[in-house]
């Protein structure tokens, strides 16, 4: 299992990041990471981040604050 986050504009359209695309081996390594990275990510102008187990989508989430 490959764990990764895509991102999203808010209509759904995907975004590239200037982080680039990282690869976890697990859940909580993935969520530390956008922990970490999610103000960058909103800089950015990404709107979402989408959890990916390979490509089963796990959740999504806003990346803004409220």
């Amino acid at each position: 299992m490959v764990w990764t986050w895509r991102y999203e504009k808010a209509d759904g359209s995907a975004v590239a990041s200037a982080l680039g695309q990282e690869e976890f081996a697990g859940q909580g390594d993935a969520e530390t990471w956008i922990g970490e990275s999610w103000k960058q990510l909103a800089e950015e102008g990404v709107d979402n981040a989408v959890l990916l187990d390979d490509d089963r989508v796990i959740y999504s989430m806003s990346l803004h604050e409220g």
